[in-house]
């Protein structure tokens, strides 16, 4: 089931519902889909053991958990090769601030979505850990002032 033309409508619903609400009962889900309980739950197991459902998560409001302040962070690294993606890579992943970690195309190597307490410990992470980091050769912060959308059900291709 790794291919999405393997879903049928009925899987792209179950995805749709599950991502907007991933503690529905079985027996809603069923109703909600118009199948009764055990195939249903049949077809989420399904989904789950091939991988397109990788796991559930709470989502957590920043602002109530005292996490004010969110950066994505452009880095260059000293030479784009294997060995230094490789350490970057495995640096990034002892930092906990750090809760995004994309390689990408264009000016920069990696585009990082940090969350901190304050500017304060935002400016420490920085000086401290993620400069810190052997084969970094810039950053670019940019301060997220406001967030408009930030969808977490992703549109299932039909």
């Amino acid at each position: 089931m790794s291919v999405n033309s393997k879903l049928d409508r009925i899987d792209r619903k179950i995805l749709e519902i599950l991502q907007s609400n991933a503690k529905i009962t079985n027996a809603q889900l069923s109703k909600e889909i118009g199948l009764s309980p055990a195939p249903t739950l049949e077809r989420v197991k399904k989904l789950e053991n091939s991988g397109i459902i990788k796991s559930y998560h709470a989502t957590l409001d920043t602002d109530k958990i005292g996490l004010g302040v969110s950066t994505f962070v452009l880095v260059s690294l000293k030479g784009h090769n294997k060995d230094n993606i490789e350490k970057f890579v495995e640096a990034i992943h002892t930092i906990n601030e750090v809760v995004e970690c994309h390689h990408i195309t264009g000016t920069g190597d990696f585009i990082l979505k940090i969350i901190t307490e304050d500017i304060s410990k935002y400016q420490q992470l920085m000086l401290e850990k993620v400069s810190d980091i052997p084969v970094v050769d810039s950053m670019q912060s940019m301060v997220i002032l406001s967030t408009f959308k930030d969808r977490k059900v992703l549109p299932v291709p039909e």
